[in-house]
């Protein structure tokens, strides 16, 4: 297979300038990867971060950054795949951390994980390197960090308090806090827009913890939906409570909303995923790591060329790669010099060379 593929590939390595490998000699590479080679890739990635927000890909001195923090179960096939297990999904696969920019969909920070591991293991290191990364980054404005239940942890919420950053995180609906939300008076409660089939209102409260010097006072804001003009409705009438606790100043329903697009995360994963992290292939463990490293390199290029290089409508990383990145050209042989030849009415052509021109007038960057 090998020899097959370096022979039908012959004229691609003269015109590329490099040798292009078949899939198995990739995962030979990457089975040749360690834990410290991993960690390089990360540091890759975060130089390269640096190096597109100072291209243009940052926001901007005074915006706000919001860091959307969740896990995602990457699904394994064969049983000897190392570190491979089943966890709360049913699913066999490994369970990576994922910090990813909302609005633009970048990875921020990645950290590949056995199947079996929790939510919130190995978190509190985790976003700690983010917050280093988007620092050296150049990030000057505030920064909030959205995560859902999995993640609700007090110690998390002192780290990001030390380092004064904003959190909007879901709280799981433990007796105390179910009865703090009925303590919540019925004038309380503000409706709000939601699903045409539902019903939805929102408050807030202040939920009280701990004891003696342990003692604490966070903001709790409280959305509750039910079924509304609907056959369903009879059947269920009770509210559903969904909680999440913040210190930011926005108003009730404005932190309501400003939490629900914490989902934003899921788009930003399938993405992720649809640029390689649908399967991991190895059986060994860093090897996969290196492969979570290098679907996030892909994700955030992809991102990038559309940050800086286009400025149409393009929103998804499919759509860059399948317009812009997967030419509809064909390489052919003209008296010896191999030529890319591209379709005469490439739709695509004008946001090609329009994000081509664009890229090659960045400044080179200077040493790290």
């Amino acid at each position: 297979m090998d020899a097959y593929w370096r022979a039908a590939n012959g004229s691609t390595r003269k015109a590329l300038g490099f040798v292009p490998l078949a899939p198995s000699t990739i995962g030979t590479f990457l089975r040749s990867f360690k834990f410290g080679h991993v960690r390089q890739l990360d540091a890759v990635n975060s130089r390269l971060l640096a190096n597109a927000w100072a291209a243009g890909a940052g926001p901007k001195p005074d915006e706000e950054l919001v860091v959307d923090l969740d896990s995602t179960v990457t699904e394994v096939y064969g049983k000897q795949k190392q570190g491979a297990s089943y966890g709360y999904t049913g699913v066999l696969g490994y369970h990576p951390l994922i910090a990813t920019r909302a609005g633009t969909g970048e990875v921020l920070g990645s950290r590949m994980r056995k199947g079996a591991a929790g939510s919130s293991r190995g978190v509190l290191r985790f976003i700690g390197e983010v917050l280093a990364t988007i620092g050296r980054a150049g990030v000057c404005g505030p920064v909030t960090v959205r995560a859902d239940s999995g993640f609700w942890s007090w110690k998390l919420i002192d780290k990001l308090t030390k380092a004064g950053v904003g959190w909007s995180i879901t709280v799981r609906l433990v007796p105390k806090i179910k009865t703090t939300i009925a303590a919540i008076p019925e004038e309380a409660w503000t409706t709000i827009d939601y699903t045409r089939g539902g019903h939805a209102q929102v408050a807030e409260t202040i939920y009280t913890t701990g004891k003696g010097k342990q003692v604490r006072h966070v903001r709790l804001v409280v959305r509750r939906t039910r079924l509304a003009d609907t056959a369903q409705a009879a059947m269920w009438p009770t509210w559903r409570h969904h909680a999440f606790i913040c210190n930011n100043t926005l108003t009730t329903v404005e932190a309501d909303r400003f939490h629900r697009n914490h989902t934003v995360v899921e788009l930003a994963i399938r993405e992720l995923k649809d640029n390689g992290l649908e399967h991991c292939p190895s059986g060994s463990f860093a090897a996969n790591g290196a492969w979570l490293a290098c679907a996030v390199l892909a994700h955030n290029l992809t991102r990038w060329t559309g940050i800086i290089g286009l400025d149409g409508p393009i929103r998804t990383a499919r759509t860059i790669r399948n317009r812009i990145i997967a030419l509809a050209g064909a390489l052919v042989n003209r008296s010896g010099t191999p030529t890319l030849r591209l379709p005469t009415d490439w739709p695509w052509a004008h946001q090609f060379h329009a994000a081509l021109t664009t890229i090659r007038a960045l400044p080179t960057a200077g040493p790290p």
